[in-house]
């Protein structure tokens, strides 16, 4: 690694570690699941039958037991962010737990949730910046509100099966490539092949039809994690290639965003109408939606990865165009719905 980071060996552990771990933690905990934390249909929902959620609890558990191998195996010295990404995202996990059980107003879900990315940011390095023209405190506050809204997206688009999975594999497995390159440095790559592990290891429950759900437990802290992964890529000036990864997710969460405080919704209430789920009332099966997805994020790895190696500015231009040309070929395509 460009960093002389941890060694190979380490980072097989650690994403073997993180995917046996949350497949085995599934194995145990879904009865518990099953009983006390049953995902109900309703009208907005994808589903058609009672299933359990909270499966992200095994995936954030084994993503932060991979995390602390790797750190304990390799002797990285980057404690203080790591102990404050993993306390935050267990933070999330619990007010995504309550969430998922019994319920918690919207005004205090995002206290809560500024609370957690605030601590993450502020042990960030004092090198760390992506937008070091501008003065500390404003960019800390422009990276606040960015943080809280990539959590509540990335929960937002958790709404079919192996939404999440199509989304976090690639984007996990390009952040430990662009590593590799010496373009993120090597905490990035244990979180983000912690991460991959967990995702892997949830994924056959989560296969349609689900038989498990991620829940708010899971999706609020992966979201955490993302954007920590994603601010570390930034920093290191391959802001392209940062926009890039998550361009689906940002583009299909924002754009209904906009559309829906257009009308004059109540945006912090359940919806149906994400890109991807006008897709399934358009006559795509859940298959054909994450199918698409994820042929899309490898696509988008694969320029996320273009940049990162040449970096110039023409290529990070072209890249982006791409990229966004991409994105909004398939959330036409999901608009207009199935011919």
């Amino acid at each position: 690694m460009g960093d002389g980071g941890p060694a190979m060996p380490v980072f097989a552990l650690v994403l073997i570690a993180a995917t046996a771990t949350s497949a085995g933690l599934i194995v145990v905990l879904r009865p518990l699941l099953a009983r006390y934390a049953l995902a109900r249909p309703n009208a907005r929902s994808s589903h058609r039958e009672p299933t359990p959620q909270g499966g992200g609890i095994a995936v954030v558990v084994a993503a932060l037991l991979g995390l602390w191998i790797g750190v304990a195996l390799s002797g990285l010295t980057a404690g203080i962010q790591l102990a404050a990404l993993s306390i935050a995202a267990l933070a999330l996990a619990l007010v995504g737990a309550v969430d998922d059980i019994r319920g918690l107003g919207a005004p205090l879900r995002l206290v809560l949730q500024t609370l957690a990315v605030a601590v993450m940011l502020a042990t960030l390095p004092v090198n760390i910046s992506v937008m070091p023209q501008l003065p500390r405190a404003f960019e800390f506050t422009i990276l606040l509100v960015g943080g809280v809204w990539f959590v509540n997206l990335v929960n937002f688009m958790d709404g079919i099966d192996w939404m999440t999975v199509a989304e976090v594999v690639p984007v996990t497995a390009a952040i430990a490539l662009l590593g590799l390159i010496g373009a993120a440095p090597p905490t990035a790559v244990l979180v983000a092949l912690a991460l991959l592990g967990g995702m892997i290891g949830f994924a056959p429950f989560n296969r349609p039809v689900a038989k498990l759900f991620l829940g708010d437990v899971g999706s609020l802290p992966i979201g955490l994690m993302l954007g920590w992964m994603l601010l570390l890529l930034a920093s290191r000036g391959h802001i392209a290639a940062a926009l890039l990864l998550p361009l689906y997710y940002l583009a299909d969460a924002t754009i209904t965003l906009g559309r829906r405080l257009a009308r004059g919704e109540r945006v912090w209430q359940a919806h149906r109408t994400h890109f991807y789920q006008r897709a399934l009332d358009g006559g795509f099966t859940v298959n054909d939606v994450v199918v698409r997805v994820f042929v899309l994020n490898i696509a988008l790895a694969i320029l996320a990865l273009v940049s990162a190696i040449e970096p110039d500015l023409r290529v990070d231009l072209a890249t982006l165009a791409l990229g966004g040309a991409l994105v909004a070929w398939l959330l036409i395509t999901f608009a207009r719905g199935k011919p």
